[in-house]
């Protein structure tokens, strides 16, 4: 008789509508335009899905100057790019489509209205992730970046001085308030977004793993190590309860021997993650276990974003 193993699958999961759009954009180039068409960046960070998109016929590069037919559309991924981006490809007279998820792009015109109005821009984020270095290119002004509380006091900006701030969409909750509140405690003058720049699923997943992380022996976080919010999820899990939590990059590399010795399992998606590979990883443990799989939802999920007419098929 198998063991029994209590499944707790937070709700909502896996793909947002952002990276919904922007897959959907890239089959579409393909079925319109034909094979090959050119992916600046990954498209979302998940390999299952780059994979499968390879297979369909797109090419991802890093740069523009990588792109050996110069005939074939171009896609920008849902992380956003700077204004050099969309300049360079007009100049090499590329057909492109921008794939930057439209919350993404909020942000960066929240960016424009604070730097026409000379406030310094204050960015909590994380060095390096595409997002960021977007967002930083919306301007040819300074943009401070801040990753961590510490930060804050030792920006060169005075104290007197009216100040602003933007958020990348996909971090930690929590953490971003203690940064923020770091930023009203530091700056006698803060304007602030008109909304939270947190991204709906972002905090959506994040709060749906909060109500099941303490009832877990160990956490499984389905994304890619070079997502900040499957990332951030593995931190939510971890600071919310569960024993153990780890990051999920390939479903079929479990050693399901680990899950011996315990009684409760939570998993969940991250917003880069399609729900296939969920239910691969279910699949596995039912043949090991008999599974008690649990449900929990935190928040229904109605959020669309509309392909450009010029990539409906």
């Amino acid at each position: 008789m198998s063991k029994k193993l209590n499944v707790y699958l937070a709700g909502p999961r896996g793909f947002c509508a952002g990276v919904d759009r922007a897959i959907e954009m890239v089959k579409g180039a393909l079925k319109k335009y034909g094979k090959p068409v050119y992916v600046r960046h990954e498209i979302v960070h998940n390999k299952y899905v780059v994979d499968n998109l390879k297979s369909e016929g797109a090419i991802f590069v890093e740069d523009l100057n990588e792109i050996n037919d110069k005939s074939r559309p171009v896609i920008f991924s849902a992380h956003g790019v700077p204004k050099s981006v969309p300049k360079e490809a007009l100049e090499l007279n590329l057909l492109f489509f921008d794939a930057t998820c439209p919350l993404v792009s909020k942000i960066h015109k929240e960016v424009e209205q604070f730097d026409k109005k000379k406030l310094p821009v204050i960015l909590i984020g994380h060095r390096n992730h595409p997002e960021v270095i977007g967002t930083m290119g919306q301007t040819n002004n300074k943009i401070h970046l801040v990753e961590k509380v510490s930060d804050v006091k030792k920006l060169p900006i005075n104290k007197n001085e009216k100040i602003s701030y933007v958020t990348q969409t996909t971090l930690s909750v929590d953490d971003t308030k203690d940064i923020v509140k770091e930023i009203k405690l530091c700056f006698k003058n803060v304007i602030e977004p008109k909304k939270n720049d947190i991204c709906y699923a972002t905090t959506n997943r994040q709060e749906a793993v909060k109500k099941i992380a303490d009832q877990c022996d160990y956490f499984l976080v389905i994304g890619a190590s070079n997502s900040s919010n499957s990332l951030r999820l593995v931190e939510v899990a971890k600071n919310y309860g569960a024993k153990k939590a780890i990051l999920v990059e390939d479903v079929d590399s479990i050693n399901l021997n680990i899950f011996d010795e315990i009684q409760n399992i939570g998993i969940t998606a991250s917003a880069s993650s399609p729900e296939i590979l969920v239910n691969k990883l279910l699949n596995n443990l039912k043949n090991s276990f008999d599974l008690k799989i649990n449900e929990a939802h935190y928040q229904k999920e109605d959020t669309y974003f509309k392909v450009p007419q010029k990539l409906k098929v």
